[in-house]
């Protein structure tokens, strides 16, 4: 455990504990964004960060932020500790990791003696909180993926399993809420509340929305970035961005561009930008599509830091997200909505929800690559040149296309859901329930 803060923790009313053992994903922006509220709210409490060491290593951007801030430190679990975890490559080894993390969490809120424990990343301690293990502190967490509400959405009947499924995990859903010490149930799923809440108690459970910052204009001409990545810059830019692994899709993806015409594929570059863990498997399937079609794709296999992000999104034509049967929230679609480009998506469940009503783009079967090619289909025949985002000022401040907008996306809506989905609201969210 690192060395406590010097001065006296006797000069703040309580003590809380945020805890999260992931490094990647939603979390160091997450953790981000809640320093920096804490930090402009001036609190009278203090604030621990429970995290891997790795995150100290890895996200040192994230760290300084609590350089020299009386009110707030972090505390990485040792290496010893984070070594003994299970696997999460097997189901049983999950499900024991989910405990170890549990022991972990409640043996660092009896150390830093917190009054209250944030959870980040919920899901991982449903079933030790469903059981009603005793916890040391107050608890509260952000609840990622919830799916017992999906079937609303779908015309396809369930199967036994799948029904039985969604039961169970109805039936450890409504234990965690029945806990005396579980205060509070913040859902990046905005649709599931109403559902939980014909079962049990409603004071329990509150959105939290998924943050995504204010996107700053533009600084990089798009030849320039397009030259500095070797990106033909008269196609249209289709971005993947993330975790390239088969969760994303990328697999149906390369097989709906090898149904396209050539006609088509010749105005088409695939941007792959992200870590992969399958890159060695996807390279040689990459190469013989790019002999035998006229597309052009182009792998960065990097993770790209927060501040560098933006720009991706922002140079791109359209964001692909042909995740499969992704349960939960996705960034993705809020960086799309906040840069004002229209996506690809995935028509399952929370994702598909969030396309359709707020006007994001198309969504598509992302299982059938025949359907992922139609999409890309629709927009590669539109008329707009590339890079002409709808209803976006281009360099000389007029509107390019706006009648596109129409048809891929509505601005006014892009913009509503991300302002609804500030870094302020969602540290506002989960600060308040405490105090």
């Amino acid at each position: 455990m690192s060395q406590f803060l010097n001065s006296s923790l006797q000069d703040f009313q309580t003590s809380i504990m945020l805890f999260d053992l992931s490094i990647r994903g939603h979390h160091p922006n997450y953790i981000r964004h809640l320093i920096s509220y804490w930090l402009a709210q001036n609190t009278v409490n203090f604030l621990y960060l429970v995290v891997s060491p790795r995150f100290l290593t890895e996200h040192p951007e994230v760290v300084q932020l609590a350089d020299g801030a009386d009110s707030i430190e972090f505390v990485a679990i040792t290496s010893e500790e984070e070594t003994a975890l299970a696997s999460r490559q097997s189901k049983w080894g999950r499900q024991r990791r989910n405990f170890q993390e549990w022991r972990l969490l409640q043996r660092y809120a009896k150390q830093l003696q917190v009054k209250h424990c944030v959870i980040l990343y919920l899901d991982t301690y449903i079933l030790p909180l469903a059981l009603g293990l005793d916890s040391f502190c107050s608890l509260s967490g952000i609840y990622f993926r919830p799916r017992f509400h999906y079937p609303q959405w779908s015309d396809s009947p369930l199967t036994l399993r799948e029904s039985l499924q969604l039961s169970w995990e109805k039936w450890l859903l409504f234990r965690v809420l029945s806990q005396a010490k579980f205060t509070k149930l913040l859902s990046l799923d905005p649709f599931v509340l109403d559902s939980i809440r014909q079962w049990s108690s409603s004071h329990k459970i509150v959105h939290v929305p998924d943050p995504v910052e204010e996107i700053p204009p533009v600084t990089v001409q798009r030849e320039v970035f397009c030259q500095s990545r070797g990106i033909d810059s008269q196609r249209q830019i289709f971005l993947l961005f993330g975790a390239l692994n088969e969760r994303k899709g990328v697999y149906p993806l390369l097989e709906a561009i090898a149904q396209l015409p050539d006609h088509l594929a010749q105005k088409l570059c695939l941007f792959l930008v992200g870590e992969s863990n399958i890159a060695d498997d996807l390279n040689p399937k990459i190469d013989n599509l790019c002999q035998n079609h006229p597309v052009q794709i182009v792998r960065h296999y990097q993770f790209i830091p927060h501040f560098e992000v933006s720009q991706y999104f922002q140079l791109a034509d359209v964001i692909l997200a042909p995740y499969q049967r992704h349960v939960g929230m996705s960034g993705i679609l809020l960086l799309a909505a906040a840069t004002q480009k229209p996506v690809l998506s995935s028509n399952y469940g929370l994702m598909g929800q969030m396309v359709q009503r707020y006007e994001l783009g198309l969504t598509i079967d992302s299982s059938q690559p025949s359907a992922i090619a139609q999409g890309f289909t629709q927009f590669l025949t539109d008329s707009s040149p590339p890079n002409r985002s709808p209803g976006l000022p281009n360099a000389t401040g007029t509107q390019n296309h706006p009648q596109r907008a129409k048809i891929w996306g509505n601005p006014s809506k892009m913009a509503d859901l991300a302002r609804q989905h500030s870094p302020e609201r969602f540290a506002a969210t989960v600060f308040h329930q405490l105090f």
